[in-house]
């Protein structure tokens, strides 16, 4: 099930030009009508569920299905972003609430390595083993020998 917008709850951001939902949305499906300054998700059956849109709206206006590895059938899901973390809030079918809390990221932000700590050179772009698949190529991947 894709996420949907709670018009009630929705307030397009405060009359901004791009909503929250709209900024992080990867597949760029939701939308800002200007007539009722409320988002909407434009195209449903595109949507990858990736709950982004969910996790940053601030007025809890999207509604969301979570994975069944963590909510069971019949279970809402509502996520709370903080500045440090989420806490999901889930309702089961019998009316009892549990809540979770996860830290947003595990680095200080502006922390992460663009090559993620390995030494890359300027030339390794060039290379030939980035050319094609490296059979073609004639040369071997390495790898750890045994």
């Amino acid at each position: 099930m894709p996420t949907y917008v709670i018009a009630e709850k929705c307030d397009g951001c405060k009359g901004q030009d791009k909503t929250a939902c709209m900024y992080i949305c990867p597949n760029d499906l939701m939308v800002l009508d200007k007539e009722r300054m409320k988002a909407y998700n434009r195209n449903p059956w595109y949507c990858w569920e990736c709950l982004c849109c969910g996790k940053i709206c601030p007025q809890q206006a999207i509604e969301l299905r979570g994975y069944a590895d963590f909510v069971p059938l019949g279970a809402s899901c509502t996520p709370l972003r903080g500045s440090e973390d989420i806490m999901w809030t889930i309702k089961f079918r019998d009316g009892e609430i549990k809540r979770f809390k996860f830290p947003i990221r595990t680095t200080p932000e502006g922390s992460a390595q663009p090559d993620g700590g390995y030494g890359v050179g300027a030339d390794d772009i060039n290379s030939l083993n980035l050319f094609t698949e490296p059979a073609s190529l004639g040369t071997e991947v390495p790898s750890i020998k045994k």
